[in-house]
């Protein structure tokens, strides 16, 4: 049976749009208990997405606005474990366009997270930066997604997971995320990948891509180890030196924190741009 913990439940309405769709507001959350780790699973189909840290006390808030004739939000906690989101009347997670529809969510600062986000055709804009991350597996569909990890992570992971679908697709600050491997599966589409941050470790970036278009931006003083196993994948290697199949940045000897990326690509274009 679904246990619905909800804090605070906020209505503001509903109003007919153009296509005569009942959208409501609804706002829910819930009291933050104790500091054990949760592992929360968000679903989200379509609309605009967003996800923010908080210091207020709070496990979670989100405010939704959605088309209450054909879906239900999700609320759900037991056993430190959180699902929140959006689903289909008819059940699942519903990728129905809705137009004027948006999911906002707030995530405790400080609380071990075991995060699990999917979302589809959407406008993404997250910001994981200060949440205490021990994990992080993301999905997304056909979206426009900015992912940011503005500040570091107050914990650590083994691996952080990305699987992208046909998408535009930009992750900042990857260093923040502290995370020993980075695995990145990437259908069609545009990839932005900022490998900048406070880099703890030497770390791993594992990219399989089909048909698009990658560009990493790293930071001048990381050092870059570039393996490229592709089929006709052009590469804008500047900076780099080439030896065999591996290409390396000039200071990578020395550098005091060094990625490998480890790229398997099958059409489309590599470009590196070192900034500052």
């Amino acid at each position: 049976m679904r246990k619905w913990l909800v804090a605070a439940l906020l209505v503001v309405g509903g109003w007919p749009a153009a296509t005569q769709a009942q959208m409501r507001t609804v706002t829910m959350s819930r009291q933050l208990e104790d500091a054990d780790e949760v592992r929360v699973s968000v679903e989200y189909g379509a609309g605009r997405f967003s996800v923010r840290s908080m210091d207020t006390g709070l496990l979670y808030r989100m405010n939704l606005e959605y088309d209450e004739d054909h879906y239900e939000p999700v609320a759900e906690y037991e056993g430190h474990r959180l699902d929140v989101g959006i689903e289909s009347i008819r059940g699942g997670i519903g990728r129905r366009s809705q137009e004027g529809a948006r999911f906002d969510l707030e995530l405790a600062r400080g609380v071990p997270m075991n995060l699990d986000l999917e979302f589809g055709a959407v406008r993404a804009d997250v910001d994981l930066g200060g949440l205490a991350l021990t994990g992080l597996d993301l999905s997304t569909g056909a979206s426009e997604s900015t992912i940011d990890v503005s500040e570091p992570s107050t914990s650590g992971m083994e691996v952080a997971r990305f699987e992208v679908g046909a998408a535009e697709f930009t992750a900042r600050h990857l260093g923040n995320l502290n995370a020993q491997r980075i695995e990145i599966d990437a259908g069609v589409g545009s990839l932005t990948l900022w490998l900048d941050g406070n880099w703890r470790a030497d770390a791993h970036v594992a990219i399989d891509m089909g048909l698009g278009r990658l560009e990493l931006r790293v930071p001048e003083g990381l050092g870059l180890q570039l393996r490229k196993d592709s089929f006709l994948t052009s590469l804008d290697s500047e900076g780099l030196v080439k030896l065999g199949d591996t290409y390396q940045s000039l200071d990578w000897a020395g550098a005091a924190r060094k990625v490998t990326v480890d790229l398997d690509a099958a059409f489309g274009s590599v470009k590196v741009v070192w900034v500052r």
